[in-house]
């Protein structure tokens, strides 16, 4: 599936696979299934030869070598060539990751980056993620959890994989060539010491056109957390949507009417719908102070804000792909479906323009510059 937001970015996305599940986007366990995650990206106008960026690092070798198998030609055309060295496997493809960027260290989310640290190809790689997330890194990369192949010293040939911290401070900081990411920090529900726990979500920027989208981590609705961030992404989103974002990744992991108390920091369709309504709010809000700036507005009465004459077609030219559905077995369909569907519902008679749809196992996702692949996010 090829999926067009803009002619210059791409991007595909995949889940790990469990051989007895009969649908093949999704993992088995006990009471629902979890999907663990990995995109991969690269810019449109470069090869994957050239480096590919690895948002999160669930999933591995088994689902993107499941993928290929349904589409050979996902990283490039297939040769004719007998040479095993030419030909596109998931060794090869993991070879070209140039570094991965990390929400948090939950293991949906590092599995595979830990478990193929000491067999990846290629040369050294690069993992950001937020001071906490490196420190729960080098818990896992100790020489007990797992072997110490992980370090912050560029000048120790035993470190495969080397750290580098990603701060909420409101820059952007170049993680490989023509690609910059800004990190954000959101709640994630309670740590063990009953505070909040920290995820990230990331602003990816093309350098050259300036164009980017936003990939959150685990996260709350702001309505229940005793920490509300999301506000701050939406306020700092606002202004470039939609002409330089117009997509979102975020998760969406519970279908409606999972009770508050056990959502354990994710989000479900209502409060997803909730917090499209606070974003298209900060959208009309920005709006309204760029013309105030230019000079454009003349005195009207004050107007409510949230009223639903003044949001109508807010997000017009914005998407949002739903990641990290949990599935149940409540229904035949696949429960990111569902949840989508649940989603357009709530959202449809706010008639805010907002189009909402589901990250697919293999999908490829074509936008301003950067391309996303989905096992992994794939930017080019």
């Amino acid at each position: 599936m090829d999926t067009r937001t803009s002619p210059e970015i791409t991007a595909l996305i995949y889940c790990n696979i469990d051989p007895r599940c009969r649908r093949t986007h999704s993992i088995l366990t006990h009471n629902h299934i979890k999907r663990e995650r990995k995109y991969l990206l690269k810019p449109c106008d470069a090869s994957w030869d050239d480096g590919i960026i690895a948002l999160e690092a669930g999933s591995g070798h088994g689902a993107l070598g499941h993928i290929l198998k349904r589409n050979p030609t996902l990283f490039g055309p297939v040769t004719a060539d007998d040479d095993p060295s030419k030909r596109i496997t998931p060794f090869t493809v993991y070879s070209k990751v140039q570094c991965f960027l990390i929400t948090h260290a939950h293991l949906d989310h590092i599995s595979s980056l830990v478990v193929s640290a000491g067999t990846m190809g290629g040369g050294r790689k690069f993992i950001y993620g937020s001071p906490q997330t490196l420190k729960d890194l080098e818990t896992v990369f100790s020489g007990r959890i797992w072997p110490r192949l992980a370090g912050y010293d560029e000048d120790d040939p035993v470190y495969r994989l080397i750290y580098r911290a990603l701060h909420a401070d409101g820059k952007y900081k170049s993680v490989s060539q023509n690609v910059s990411v800004r990190s954000m920090t959101v709640s994630h529900g309670e740590s063990d010491s009953g505070g909040v726990y920290e995820s990230l979500c990331f602003f990816i920027k093309h350098i050259p056109s300036r164009h980017e989208f936003i990939f959150f981590g685990d996260v709350e609705p702001d309505s229940i957390s005793i920490k509300p961030r999301n506000v701050d992404v939406w306020r700092a989103a606002a202004p470039k949507i939609p002409h330089d974002l117009s997509t979102i990744f975020i998760e969406c992991s519970y279908p409606a009417g999972r009770p508050t108390e056990t959502l354990y920091g994710h989000l479900s369709p209502d409060h997803l719908a909730q917090e499209m309504l606070n974003l298209a709010t900060e959208v009309v809000l920005a709006r309204n102070s760029s013309r105030k700036r230019k000079g454009r507005v003349r005195k009207r009465q004050k107007r409510d804000m949230t009223s639903p004459e003044v949001l109508y077609g807010a997000l017009a030219g914005l998407r949002i792909y739903l990641m990290h559905c949990k599935e149940t077995f409540s229904s035949d369909r696949p429960i990111n479906h569902v949840i989508r569907d649940q989603c357009r519902d709530l959202l449809k008679p706010h008639n805010l323009g907002v189009e909402v749809l589901t990250a697919d196992q293999g999908m490829k996702i074509v936008y301003q510059s950067l391309a996303v692949a989905l096992p992994q996010f794939l930017i080019s």
